[in-house]
């Protein structure tokens, strides 16, 4: 059994982080929800 995790930091901000959540309308709703709740990081 190999391990499926190998963490590339780029790929994650790609994938999940602050302008991907941006570019829709979904991702602004989570970035918001998140302000609201007063998360200290908003996105990875």
């Amino acid at each position: 059994m190999s391990t499926t995790y190998q963490p590339k930091k780029r790929k994650r901000s790609r994938a999940h982080g602050f302008l991907k959540r941006k570019a829709t309308s979904g991702g602004r709703r989570t970035v918001k929800a998140r302000r609201l709740k007063g998360r200290k990081r908003l996105t990875v």
